[in-house]
């Protein structure tokens, strides 16, 4: 499975009634469970198991973000639960600020969950309009994290 198809199943489980669901594909393994912990599990020589928290979303992050989106910009949202992180240390500069222009790849921002450091790279080349959430921030699945302008 791909990171599209992973992030399109959390986002139908999150929305269903099920309480539990378990996938396998070869050598990869998906379950996730609401009210508990999902575990992704992987041959050992490939990347690290990662854990998300499954439960409700944190309601008052979410609202604060969504009411700053509009509906005709592009926005780029955080493709896990996590936190937050806009430098790769308290003492570095930020990866991007408003008003920058960045390329398809460039690194946005960080997000970690469950002390693994996942970099957010830009899919396409875009100018950032405004950042949404606040460095340190928890994340929820699909929160939209930046305002962008394609270029």
């Amino acid at each position: 499975m791909n990171l599209k198809e992973i992030k399109e199943l959390i986002k139908v489980f999150n929305s269903s009634d099920l309480s539990k669901l378990k996938v396998e594909n070869g050598d990869f393994g998906l379950t996730l469970e609401k009210g508990g912990v999902a575990v992704a599990t992987a041959p050992v020589q490939a990347a690290p198991v990662q854990q998300v928290q499954a439960s409700a979303p944190v309601e008052a992050p979410v609202a604060e973000a969504e009411k700053k989106v509009a509906d005709n910009a592009d926005k780029i949202t955080s493709p896990m639960v996590g936190t937050f992180y806009r430098a790769p240390s308290p003492d570095s500069p930020p990866f991007v600020n408003v008003g920058d222009t960045v390329r398809k790849g460039q690194t946005l921002c960080i997000l970690e969950a469950m002390k693994i450091m996942n970099e957010l790279e830009a899919e396409f080349d875009c100018k950032i309009l405004d950042i949404l959430v606040e460095d340190g921030q928890p994340v929820e699945y699909d929160m939209p994290l930046f305002l962008v302008e394609k270029v």
